[in-house]
């Protein structure tokens, strides 16, 4: 089998995926790379070998000794980018969230139909441990039919990861109950069976708001993502533009009447997500979201609370980024840009977290107004269930 041959663009945080995809001589190597830094993009090289380095992802688009490409520029690119490359007829993987906006979403779904073009969103969530375990459960029924599922995300380093580079610019991600949030939306999306058909939110810019900023065009702090301060007032070196909430909490009633609610904080001690999904006989909860933590299921009762649970899981031991879904991941798209096909990710899901989270924070804007989820046009979803056939 020969090596498909991938382009990269964007070098930064999640260049780890890059790495994942480079299997010279097992299916697939990294053959150019684009990155707007210069520093990085030498220091990036190095790592792949690649043949083929710019600053303009234009010039991926052009070449023709490409079969591939995977996206992972900042938020407010994915849209232009993507489209330019499926333009361009290259296969594209592209890192959640799909676009900062619903209607950017669609656009990028309308240029996948209309080219042919094979796209694939990275919510790398689904092919957690912890994530399928819990899928697993439910639709074995071992808890019921789904009826509620409620999400507490707990961002110990939230001042570093998203207030001190673009992330805390509005204009960049529209909010971070979209570009955070997106991930666990789609996953309760996922185990609810169903989309947010409406929404309303609440929130705030408690902490960071009033925290020392760099002034603009001034690098990152010396040590950054390296070092973390505590307790979280005492961070510094801030971006020169903070404008999204630290605090949100978002209700949701989906298609098929499940009713959810996902709550994230970005000044917390810890770092963890917490999944509880209620259901007609039972209930799970997770303790912990990395290999060897627990998804523990109560399905007797009715009793005082029960630590031990009627059920204990185990999440499974695996390798590499977040939990072994790094590579996962990776691994579904080169099968899929090869074969094409249904996947575990879908383009509709990444397009419906998007919307969920978009509305969600307009509403937040909104004094918590409630809004409804613009549908999807039918036609798109189709396409995409059919895995990209028409």
């Amino acid at each position: 089998m020969e090596d498909l041959r991938i382009g990269v663009v964007g070098l930064g945080l999640r260049a780890g995926l890059a790495l994942a995809a480079h299997r010279p001589g097992r299916g697939a190597v990294v053959a150019a790379l684009c990155d707007s830094d210069p520093a990085v993009l030498k220091a990036q090289a190095g790592r792949f070998e690649a043949e083929f380095l710019t600053d303009d992802h234009r010039r991926l688009a052009e070449r023709d000794d490409l079969d591939a490409v995977i996206v992972l520029t900042p938020d407010d690119t994915h849209e232009s980018v993507a489209i330019d490359f499926l333009e361009a007829g290259k296969a594209v993987y592209l890192e959640k969230p799909l676009a900062i906006t619903v209607e950017g979403c669609d656009r990028v779904l309308r240029a996948a139909r209309r080219t042919g073009t094979r796209l694939y969103v990275g919510h790398n969530m689904r092919h957690m441990g912890v994530v399928r375990l819990m899928r697993d459960i439910v639709r074995r029924g071992d808890i019921g039919e789904p009826k509620t599922v409620w999400v507490r995300h707990f961002v110990a380093y939230g001042g570093d990861y998203y207030f001190k580079d673009w992330h805390a610019d509005r204009a960049r991600t529209t909010g971070l109950l979209l570009q955070k949030a997106a991930h666990d939306l789609d996953v309760i999306h996922w185990l609810a069976g169903g989309y947010t058909s409406r929404v309303n939110a609440f929130g705030d810019l408690m902490l960071y708001g009033d925290l020392p900023r760099r002034e603009p065009g001034t690098p990152r702090p010396e040590g950054w993502l390296r070092e973390f301060d505590w307790p979280p007032t005492h961070r510094t070196g801030l971006h020169h533009v903070v404008d999204v909430e630290d605090v949100s909490v978002m209700n949701m009633r989906l298609d098929n009447g499940v009713i959810a609610a996902y709550q994230q904080c970005h000044f917390t001690p810890d770092y963890v997500r917490n999944y509880t999904v209620i259901g007609t006989e039972g209930r799970l909860e997770n303790f912990g979201d990395r290999p060897g933590d627990t998804v523990r299921v109560w399905n007797t009762g009715p009793t005082d609370y029960r630590p031990d649970a009627d059920v204990t899981y185990r999440v499974p031991d695996a390798q590499g980024g977040h939990g072994g879904a790094d590579t996962a991941i990776i691994t579904e798209w080169l099968r899929f840009v090869r074969e094409g096909g249904t996947t575990d990710t879908s383009p509709v899901a990444a397009r419906m977290s998007v919307a969920a989270g978009y509305m969600a924070t307009m509403s937040l804007r909104d004094g918590g107004m409630p809004y409804d989820v613009p549908p999807l046009d039918p036609g798109l979803a189709a396409y995409f269930d059919r895995g990209q056939a028409e």
